[in-house]
C-alpha cells in the first residue's frame, strides 16, 4: 500500500520534478517506508512506499523494467500475484524482485489491457511505455484505491489524494455546482468523475485509460457484473446459496492474508467483521490481533459495542485491543480527521476509523475490514421497501436522499442551484440501465458500484492510510460479489437484511452477534452537535471565507444553529454537521 503521483506532459515540456516532489511529500503518511521519483521523456512518477510484500529494495518504486522498457507507480495489492508470476515465468519472463509490482509490469507486456481482468486485488497504477510515450492508468473494480486527476491541454497530474494535487499548485479550486448538489442530496456521495472541485476529477472504478504521447486518450470499463438470475441457478435453494457464499468468503479472506508482515482485523463486533475473525481462526490463524473503538455516550445513546467485540475476541482467542475515546480526545482528533479526507466525507465513522487506525498502526501494518457487506448482501433498511416498487427512481430517492431538490433550493445560496436536479438524474441514469432484474437488484448495483466507492470504501482508505495502515476488504472480492449479484433479492433481504450472509454466519460465529440490532461505529457527540462541537461548526460557517463563498443561505444556517438536534436527515445524520463539515474541509485545505 502506497501513495502514487506524477505528471504527464502533452506539450514536449519536461515534467516538473518540483511539482512531483510536492505531491509525494503530501502523500508521505501513505508510505512512510520509502520514496522515489523517476522522470523519463513525457512522464514523471513519484512514489511513497509502505512495505508489505517484498520488503527489499528490489521492490522499490517507481519501478523500472529496462528489459521491457516500462516504468510504473502502483498503489495497492494484487493478491494472486504468486499464481500470475508462475504463469508469466512459464511464458519466459524473468523477475528481479519477489513482489506484486513487477508482476503488473510483466502482465501488461504479456496481455495488454486484458491484464487487469486477471488481477484479484485492489489497485491504482500508472505505467509508461518508454518507447512509445504511451501512459496507462487503471483502477480496481471497486475503486478501493483512489486516483485523482488534474488535467488541461498541456499536462495531466495524478495522485492518490486530492490534497496532493493541491500541493503541486495551479489547480482550479472553484466549487463544482453539480458535485455540491450531489453532496447535499446523495448523502454526501460525489460519484466519479466529479469531485467537489471543478479542476479535479477521479478515474472511475473498473476503468482503464490509455493516453497517447500527444494527449489523445481513450478509456473503457472492464468489469460490470449483471445483477440478474442465471437460469443455471433455478433450482438452487437457501442452503446451497449459503454454502456457495461461505466457500467464496473463505477464499476471499484467505486471499487477503498474502503479506510479508502480520495481518490483523478491525473488529466492530458486528456480523461482518466477526465473520472475518471466525474464518481466520477456522483457517488456523494464530496470534491474530483484533482492534475495536468506542466513544462516550450522548443524549442517552451508547457510544460503543465492546460487549460484542469482546465476545468474538474471547471466542476465537484473538489478541484484542480496545480503544476508548473520551470526548476531549475526539475534539482534538477532528482537525486531523478532516485533513486526512481526500474529499469532504460526512459520516461520523471517519473520526472512529482515524483514531482506531492511529492505534492499530502502532502494532501492525495490515488489517482486514468488513466494509461492503451491506451493499453486496442488502443489509440496509432501504432495500425491503423497494421489493415491489413501481417507481424505483422516486422510491430510492425517497429512502436514501438527504433532501429533495425543492428543499435544497431553500438551503443553498442562489448562485449554487438552478432548475436542474443533477442528483436525481444521476441516480436515474444508473437505476434504469439494463442488466438488473428487480428494483432491489438495481438499488444494490447502484450502491455497490457508486455509493460504496465514494463513501465507505473511500472513508476506510483515507483514514487508515493517514497512519500508514493498509486495509483489505474481503467482502469486495469480485468473485464473491459476482456470486452475490446472482442470488435472488428475497434471499438477501430476509431476516432484517443480509439473510443469506446471516445463514453463513451461523456456521461460524455466536448467535448473539447475529441476532442483535444492526450497529455502526457510533459517535453520538457528532450526531447531536452541541457545546464545543457547535462552536466549532458555527465559527467555520460564519467566517469571512464562508460568507464570501456563499454556499448556504444565512436563514438556513441560523435555523440549524438554533436547534441542531431538530434537523436530522432521513438517514439519521445531522444537517448542521453535513454543511459544517464541507466548510471545514474547504478551509482545512486552503480552498
Amino acid at each position: 500500500m502506497c501513495g502514487i503521483c506524477g505528471e504527464i506532459r502533452f506539450d514536449r515540456a519536461e515534467p516538473s520534478a518540483i511539482a512531483i516532489s510536492r505531491m509525494a511529500d503530501a502523500l508521505a503518511p501513505r508510505g512512510p517506508d520509502g520514496s522515489g521519483i523517476v522522470i523519463h521523456g513525457n512522464a514523471g512518477f513519484g512514489h511513497r512506499r509502505l512495505k508489505i510484500i517484498d520488503l527489499s529494495e528490489r521492490a522499490r518504486q517507481p519501478m523500472n523494467d529496462p528489459e521491457l522498457g516500462l516504468t510504473i507507480a502502483f498503489n495497492g495489492c494484487i493478491y494472486n500475484y504468486p499464481e500470475l508470476r508462475t504463469e508469466l515465468e512459464g511464458k519466459g519472463y524473468r523477475f528481479f524482485s519477489t513482489g506484486d509490482t513487477e508482476v503488473i509490469l510483466k502482465a501488461w507486456h504479456a496481455w495488454g489491457e486484458e491484464c487487469v481482468e486477471r488481477f484479484h486485488g485492489m489497485f491504482a497504477f500508472v505505467l509508461q511505455e518508454r518507447e512509445t510515450g504511451r501512459v496507462v492508468m487503471a483502477r480496481d473494480r471497486f475503486g478501493i484505491k483512489p486516483l485523482y486527476l488534474a488535467e488541461d491541454v498541456e499536462r495531466l497530474r495524478f495522485a492518490s489524494s486530492l490534497p496532493a494535487l493541491l500541493a503541486a499548485g495551479d489547480v482550479d479550486t472553484k466549487i463544482d455546482p453539480a458535485a455540491l448538489h450531489n453532496y447535499m442530496s446523495f448523502h454526501a456521495v460525489v460519484p466519479p468523475p466529479r469531485t467537489i472541485l471543478s479542476g479535479v476529477r477521479k478515474l472511475p472504478p473498473a476503468t482503464i485509460r490509455v493516453i497517447e504521447a500527444n494527449g489523445v486518450s481513450r478509456q473503457s470499463v472492464y468489469w460490470n457484473p449483471p445483477h440478474e438470475r442465471d437460469p443455471a441457478d433455478s433450482g438452487v435453494g437457501a442452503e446451497e446459496w449459503r454454502d456457495r457464499v461461505l466457500e467464496a468468503l473463505r477464499l476471499a479472506v484467505k486471499r487477503r492474508m498474502v503479506a510479508d508482515v502480520p495481518v490483523g482485523v478491525l473488529l466492530s463486533g458486528g456480523v461482518d467483521s466477526s465473520l472475518i475473525v471466525g474464518l481466520l481462526a477456522e483457517a488456523g490463524q494464530t496470534g491474530l490481533m483484533s482492534f475495536s473503538v468506542g466513544f462516550e455516550e450522548a443524549n442517552g445513546e451508547k457510544g460503543d459495542e465492546f460487549v460484542y467485540s469482546d465476545l468474538i475476541a474471547e471466542r476465537f482467542g484473538t489478541d484484542h485491543h480496545k480503544i476508548f475515546v473520551p470526548s476531549d480526545k475526539l475534539m482534538d482528533a477532528l482537525p486531523g480527521t478532516i485533513g486526512a479526507m481526500s474529499e469532504p466525507m460526512v459520516s461520523y465513522d471517519n473520526v472512529g476509523f482515524y483514531l482506531l487506525s492511529q492505534e492499530v498502526s502502532k502494532h501492525i501494518k495490515v488489517v482486514q475490514s468488513g466494509q461492503g457487506a451491506d451493499e453486496v448482501f442488502a443489509g440496509y433498511h432501504w432495500y425491503p421497501p423497494l421489493m415491489n416498487s413501481n417507481d424505483v427512481v422516486g422510491d430510492y430517492a425517497k429512502v436514501f436522499f438527504d433532501r429533495s431538490h425543492e428543499k435544497l433550493k431553500t438551503q443553498l445560496g442562489p448562485d449554487w442551484i438552478n432548475g436542474v436536479d443533477p442528483s436525481l438524474e444521476l441516480v436515474r441514469e444508473h437505476l434504469e440501465r439494463p442488466g438488473a432484474d428487480t428494483p432491489v437488484d438495481r438499488a444494490l448495483r447502484l450502491d455497490a458500484n457508486v455509493m460504496l466507492v465514494d463513501d465507505p470504501v473511500k472513508r476506510v482508505d483515507n483514514m487508515t492510510m493517514a497512519w500508514g495502515l493498509e486495509a483489505r476488504v474481503p467482502f469486495l472480492d469480485h468473485e464473491l460479489v459476482e456470486l452475490a449479484a446472482r442470488i435472488p433479492p428475497e434471499e438477501k433481504i430476509r431476516d432484517g437484511g443480509k439473510g443469506v450472509l446471516k445463514d453463513v454466519a451461523r456456521q461460524v460465529v455466536p448467535s448473539e452477534v447475529i441476532d442483535r440490532k444492526k450497529g455502526y461505529f457510533p459517535v453520538p457527540q457528532l450526531k447531536y452537535v452541541d457545546g464545543p462541537y457547535l462552536d466549532m461548526v458555527r465559527d467555520a460557517l460564519t467566517s469571512q471565507a464562508a460568507r464570501e463563498r456563499g454556499l448556504f443561505r444565512k436563514d438556513y444556517l441560523e435555523t440549524l444553529f438554533e436547534a441542531p438536534s431538530e434537523h436530522i436527515t432521513p438517514l439519521r445524520g445531522s444537517e448542521l454537521w453535513q454543511v459544517g463539515l464541507l466548510e471545514m474541509w474547504l478551509q482545512t485545505h486552503g480552498i
